[in-house]
């Protein structure tokens, strides 16, 4: 053995990864894994948010600052203390993550930090990010290069010097700039003086990635008025990051064709989603996918029946052979079923024998979960009615049982009772668990509900209606009132509200595209108009004043 060698057994491991520019979908595989084994976790605060929902509940963030907090300007190194944490964790023996905006590559103060673990002998990784100066101009439609090959020069505006700036200003090579909001005019200056011609175009995007994200296109001439007459400048964020991209690859009439993240149809709406979160995450991730930002609030808080003697004796009855056929209407009552069962110390295997009916697609994938391969699930419609449309009659020579265990809520309609009796058979209608009220959520978002904070609201059923009302009051005038159908639109104004989206069909997924569809035709009359596009939530002074007249 070489008695110089470090001991790597005495010390931990840091990890220095790259978390991309700020969408948390940029973060490679290798990322994920490497932060659900850390037990600590050091993040700039810009990505803080975006890495600490894959690491473990209990690892230990000594940088405690929010990412919607921290407004840190690009020219003032990332807190400094860092190097001196990880490395009083690495000597502890810990797994450490060092998470970096962008890629670690690029960061001259990580480079300092893996210095310091390689002079200790402590083993480190890189797990490489995708870099600002890529990530950017790509989400907002702007190529660094074509066909013909032009050369790309990346340009750090806060360490540029002269030299730098005069051969990318000789040059013909599309230059991406990392600088501040309110540097973006300074640093055209420097290359125009390099000689590039003041009409050369350029876009600027600050908060890239993220739905939070707005591009300008100018010239290297223009961009101060530019930028000054869309308010962006003067401002309290000015020192906030910005990728310029400068060359023909910019030009306005590329970006129109390209820009395919800003132009999604829901692009930065804040989107109320009130239902319970486990019935709320498909319905979140496809309001994602149309560049909303969904917030989830609680309006109906399930609980077991106040009897539980009749969901004692069906799941026993299941058990014994008492039911041919058992139907699950929801994933809560998914969720009742597979509790007691875990109760009685059952398992998916008391299935056998029994078919297995689901209202819908996340009712089978919360089947799929527990073990059970539903043999039922409505060809058309995803409710009450489309499972009856499928639901084969009592047959007395194939069937040797004509019994249904329906476990449901307290609350639930008689819709699928009357038409399965219809078919002939008996129905034993168990009330599984209960639902009430949930608590009202924080004052923040009571206060953003009342006062349009948000741009749209999504209502599943009559019961979200009224308990969103009851635990947080009515949503603002100028908030997007989307209903599930005609018996929820009627409850909605019933409570004063305005309905402005109707799915076409009695479905989470379908309102979700009604809403996206809505959002697009908007859109498109803004363009048509020659007006800015604008959320729902982004009035004028007295707009609010106006809408509650």
């Amino acid at each position: 053995m070489n008695p110089t060698a470090p001991n790597h057994s005495a010390s931990g491991q840091v990890t220095f990864l790259g978390a991309g520019p700020g969408d948390p979908g940029l973060l490679t595989l290798r990322a994920v894994e490497a932060l659900a084994s850390a037990d600590v976790l050091i993040a700039d605060p810009q990505v803080l948010d975006v890495v600490r929902v894959h690491a473990r509940a209990q690892v230990d963030t000594p940088l405690q600052a929010s990412a919607d907090e921290a407004s840190i300007p690009a020219d003032i190194p990332t807190l400094r203390d860092t190097a001196n944490l990880v490395m009083a964790a690495a000597r502890a023996g810990k797994r450490v993550v060092r998470a970096v905006t962008g890629d670690p590559g690029l960061d001259g103060y990580v480079a300092e930090e893996m210095l310091a673990c390689a002079a200790e002998g402590i083993v480190f990784e890189v797990v490489p990010g995708i870099a600002a100066a890529v990530g950017v101009p790509a989400y907002a439609g702007v190529p660094l290069r074509d066909a013909q090959g032009t050369d790309v020069r990346f340009i750090d505006a806060r360490s540029a010097d002269a030299r730098c700036w005069s051969e990318v200003g000789a040059s013909d090579a599309t230059a991406v700039v990392s600088t501040t909001l309110d540097s973006v005019a300074a640093a055209a200056g420097e290359l125009v003086s390099g000689g590039r011609k003041p009409d050369t175009p350029l876009t600027v995007t600050v908060a890239g990635t993220t739905t939070r994200q707005r591009t300008w296109t100018a010239t290297l001439g223009s961009v101060a008025q530019v930028l000054k007459a869309a308010k962006v400048l003067p401002s309290a964020d000015g020192g906030q990051p910005v990728i310029a991209v400068v060359g023909e690859r910019s030009a306005a009439a590329q970006r129109d064709r390209l820009s395919w993240f800003e132009s999604k149809p829901l692009f930065g709406w804040r989107v109320l989603v009130p239902r319970t979160k486990e019935q709320a995450a498909s319905l979140s991730d496809q309001l994602v996918s149309y560049g909303a930002v969904p917030h989830e609030v609680p309006t109906i808080a399930v609980e077991p029946p106040r009897t539980p003697q009749q969901m004692e004796r069906a799941v026993k009855g299941l058990v014994t052979g008492r039911y041919e056929w058992i139907a699950f209407t929801s994933v809560n009552a998914v969720k009742a079923v597979r509790e007691k069962f875990e109760e009685y110390g059952l398992d998916a295997r008391a299935f056998a024998g029994i078919k297995v009916a689901a209202v819908g697609e996340q009712t089978a994938k919360a089947l799929v979960a527990f073990g059970v391969k539903p043999d039922l699930v409505p060809s058309g419609e995803q409710s009450a009615a489309g499972l009856l449309e499928d639901w084969p009659p009592y047959d007395a020579v194939f069937d040797p049982i004509d019994r249904v265990f329906l476990p449901r809520a307290d609350i639930a309609t008689e819709t699928l009772v009357a038409g399965l009796i219809e078919l002939g058979w008996e129905v034993d209608d168990v009330t599984a668990y209960r639902t009430v009220r949930a608590s009202p959520p924080p004052a923040e978002t009571r206060e953003a509900i009342k006062g349009g904070g948000f741009d749209a609201v999504l209502f599943t059923s009559s019961s979200t209606v009224r308990n969103l009302v009851g635990i947080a009051g009515k949503p603002h005038n100028v908030t997007v009132i989307a209903c599930i159908g005609p018996a929820t639109a009627k409850t909605a104004e019933e409570h004063g509200l305005r309905v402005d989206v109707m799915s076409p069909e009695p479905s989470v997924h379908k309102l979700a595209e009604a809403l996206a569809d809505f959002g697009a035709a908007r859109r498109d009359a803004a363009i048509e108009a020659g007006d800015p596009v604008t959320r729902p939530s982004e009035r004028r002074p007295g707009s609010r004043r106006r809408a509650r007249s």
